[in-house]
């Protein structure tokens, strides 16, 4: 599978870089609970404990309590701007199938206390089902349906899926400035400009993206081009240059492990998952300090406690990086 990932050195000029994803066969999807129940115990064989470690390398709590504080803590936040901005704006960037729309459905999940996938979710491994610029603010259920939480997250087209139909580093860039308008359809051969239908010239903080997510699959982290490595790098010191923090998300872990396939509380136990975070910390050009791991509703029906704290630590690692947007800026 190709990618494409355009550089414009000047008006006329891009450059293409295409690595090769491989793929792989998936085990089957883990069981659910619901979240309104307590963890039960799960039984883990002899084979799937030894990959996993005596100690956590990161130190991690799950209860009920936990979850709540969590759920409170992303409810109440606030940009910490000077100036009047209401949103806090995350870009979600990665390959094609990395999970970057199931991630926006499992948060909305948490937050309405029942599985749902607003965010629409394709099926293939080598085809974007995501074409537009699509913006989610992320809304309680019953009486807070109304209330939106100050976080919005922001779905793109998939990288990685060929030389003509790739998110284009120009068009990345151009949403990140604020320049694209909502419901936007990339197109590789039309570049976002000053003739674009709704194009924003004068982007305000609330246009602009304030931190940008890239999501890699756990499953397939060690499979990734090295080339397609050196896009993600280019990528980032261009979104370093304005001022922008990242960090990322691996997911699919129960595809990582069978541990913690069969219970996610081992995740930072799971010497598996350590492994291919150090990998993707490598393919990011990035400290492993700003990746966090997650599992993604994917076939469940029923939310799951110890999923919605996965989540949600990642949604308030995120958030600590959109405040250092404002502080810096």
């Amino acid at each position: 599978m190709a990618f494409s990932f355009s550089v414009p050195t000047s008006s006329n000029t891009k450059h293409s870089i295409m690595p090769v994803i491989a793929s792989i066969d998936l085990p089957a999807p883990p069981s659910t609970k619901s979240v309104h129940n307590k963890p039960k115990n799960v039984t883990v064989s002899q084979g799937e404990l030894s990959f996993l470690l005596e100690n956590e390398w990161r130190e991690m709590e799950w209860s009920e309590e936990v979850r709540e504080t969590l759920m409170e803590s992303v409810r109440s936040f606030k940009p910490a701007s000077e100036i009047a901005v209401t949103e806090a704006r995350v870009l979600l960037v990665g390959p094609v199938g990395a999970g970057k729309s199931s991630f926006i459905s499992s948060v909305q999940s948490v937050f309405s206390g029942r599985v749902i996938n607003r965010a629409m979710v394709g099926s293939s491994s080598s085809t974007s089902f995501t074409k537009k610029l699509r913006s989610y603010n992320i809304r309680g259920a019953g009486e807070n349906a109304n209330e939106p939480t100050a976080l919005v997250l922001c779905d793109v087209m998939g990288v990685g899926e060929g030389e003509s139909t790739g998110l284009t580093l120009h068009d990345a860039l151009s949403v990140i400035k604020g320049h694209a308008p909502e419901g936007h359809q990339f197109c590789p051969q039309q570049p976002i400009g000053a003739e674009t239908v709704g194009f924003i010239r004068k982007p305000s903080t609330n246009d602009k993206v304030h931190c940008v997510v890239f999501v890699v699959d756990g499953s397939k982290v060690g499979s990734y081009a090295k080339s397609f490595g050196a896009t993600f790098q280019q990528l980032r010191e261009h979104i370093s240059n304005l001022g922008v923090h990242q960090v990322a998300l691996l997911t699919h872990v129960d595809q990582v492990c069978n541990g913690t396939r069969s219970d996610i509380t081992k995740v930072y136990k799971s010497q598996a998952i350590q492994q291919a975070m150090v990998k993707a910390g490598e393919l990011l050009g990035m400290a492993t300090s700003y990746i966090v791991p997650v599992k993604n509703y994917c076939s469940e029906l029923d939310l799951d406690e110890n999923t919605d704290i996965l989540l949600l630590k990642a949604v308030d690692h995120i958030l600590q990086y959109v405040n250092l947007y404002f502080q810096d800026n």
